[in-house]
């Protein structure tokens, strides 16, 4: 980051609407936030708890939750600080540099982690019989790490881009949160180049996962379509349907925010907001609401509590 940089501070001006919006906004998003937390919690609890989800699957799915879990921390507090009172909006200028490296991070550790869970499930609905040996408990440890390692390298090299030409202002940011394409804006250079190269960082990344998943689950579909029996051909479909679910929901926002160089459009502010509050509680509603195994887990971890506090 340069040394030229003379802004201390950012002012984080949201998005525009009436004031009267601001406590309604702070109530649906403080409730948004815990139920999320409070979901993704709940979700490692029952995976820790139930030794029948200790599988690479639900491994997986417990990174997901404590992304999410985080991702919404990183974001979300900020957020409801800019709508309490204006003192909240500032964000010092380390504390957004911070705030949008670990959005990335934990954004692109998300990204990289759904193309993998869509791994694991083609080899175990396309080679049933070999899954345990090609899924091995050290394969899974080594993909999920790989996953974090690989976030937290896109995210650095997104975070240096943004940061590395000088900010000598304005300094008030048209969003809830530190950003790259409205922090671009303050540059006082031309950004036209760094733009185009962030454009292309996040296209690769994100194209790239998203085809990857794409192939996984033709395969995946055109080995459900040999299966004899129509009841297991339903029981693989309703193993996918989860993961197809929150991988439509986390790319769709994301390619129509990053893949669109020079767009400040507000509509952007609002597909971020969606983005950032709203698709980390998609995980646990999805999870929970379709997936028979932990429901089951559920009702089982509700008996043993019941029946720990009856005693």
């Amino acid at each position: 980051m340069s040394n030229a940089s003379l802004v201390t501070a950012f002012i984080l001006t949201g998005l525009p609407h009436a004031p009267a919006l601001d406590a309604p906004l702070f109530g649906i998003f403080l409730v948004v936030y815990v139920l999320t937390v409070l979901g993704n919690l709940l979700i490692l609890l029952v995976i820790r708890a139930d030794s029948h989800l200790h599988t690479p699957m639900y491994s997986f799915l417990s990174n997901l939750s404590f992304i999410d879990m985080w991702f919404s921390t990183v974001t979300v507090p900020k957020m409801l600080m800019t709508l309490v009172s204006p003192s909240g909006r500032a964000i010092s200028f380390h504390s957004c540099v911070a705030q949008l490296y670990f959005f990335h991070f934990l954004g692109s550790t998300e990204c990289f982690l759904y193309t993998v869970m869509s791994y694991d499930r083609y080899l175990a609905i396309s080679y049933p019989l070999r899954y345990t040996h090609m899924m091995s408990g050290h394969s899974c440890a080594l993909l999920a790490t790989s996953t974090w390692l690989s976030g937290s390298l896109h995210s650095a090299v997104q975070t240096i881009l943004t940061f590395h030409l000088p900010y000598c202002g304005p300094n008030r940011i048209q969003h809830y949160l530190c950003d790259a394409p409205p922090i671009l804006k303050l540059d006082c250079a031309d950004t036209t180049a760094i733009e185009i190269v962030i454009f292309v960082t996040v296209g690769i990344v994100a194209s790239g996962c998203f085809l990857l998943i794409v192939v996984s689950y033709v395969s995946i579909i055109y080995s459900i379509l040999r299966i004899h029996t129509s009841e297991g051909r339903c029981r693989a479909f309703q193993t996918c349907a989860s993961h197809c679910i929150v991988v439509l929901c986390f790319f769709g926002p994301g390619l129509f925010i990053y893949l669109r160089p020079g767009s400040r459009k507000a509509v952007d502010g609002v597909v971020a907001v969606f983005y950032t509050v709203l698709t980390p509680l998609l995980n646990p509603v999805v999870y929970t609401l379709r997936n028979k195994e932990v429901k089951k887990a559920l009702l089982k971890l509700k008996y043993k509590v019941a029946h720990s506090q009856s005693k």
